[in-house]
């Protein structure tokens, strides 16, 4: 077959489930049918290096002898844009949707992540202080995992005991939302 025989098309659907360390997953079509494949590079090439269950995604995919493949992802969106809220840490503030995406995209870099303790901090460009990343934030914002070095943007509310992430989005993804 040639690549420009290729037949591709859209589909939404949701994660059923993703495995960072494994390199794969499977996406559930809304319209039905068999489970679609859903490898880290294509998830990768999207900017995103894991993705959270039950996540809401749009990808491209294609019919192969090993059943379908997801080849693009379009689009993710993350639970947190279907309307969750959050508690800032022992703050009793809190904070809608609506004003977590107010709050301005600061680029940064991971630091650490550690999914079994459910923390890690990111470094902001340009600023000394970490900043607190707790899983919750993380699957709320379509993402299983984090890597050292992961380039990604926050959104960032000081808490009791300082700056803390309550949104984040790959890389790309920010840049997509800024063009």
């Amino acid at each position: 077959m040639d690549t420009n025989d290729v037949v591709t098309h859209t589909v939404h659907g949701k994660v059923k489930w993703f495995d960072p360390a494994k390199g794969f997953g499977f996406i559930v079509a809304d319209e039905g049918g068999p489970d679609i494949l859903l490898h880290a590079n294509v998830l990768r090439n999207y900017g995103q290096s894991s993705v959270s269950d039950g996540t809401v995604i749009t990808v491209m995919v294609q019919i192969t002898t090993r059943g379908v493949q997801a080849v693009e992802v379009v689009q993710i969106d993350a639970p947190m844009s279907l309307g969750m809220a959050f508690m800032l840490g022992d703050d009793e503030t809190m904070a809608s949707p609506e004003e977590i995406a107010l709050l301005p995209i600061e680029p940064a870099r991971i630091k650490w992540f550690d999914k079994s303790k459910g923390f890690g901090f990111a470094n902001v460009f340009g600023l000394p202080e970490d900043v607190f990343v707790h899983i919750e934030v993380l699957r709320h914002s379509g993402f299983a995992d984090l890597a050292a070095g992961e380039a990604v943007c926050l959104r960032i509310m000081d808490g009791a005991r300082g700056r803390m992430a309550v949104h984040l989005v790959s890389w790309e993804a920010a840049s997509r939302e800024v063009d």
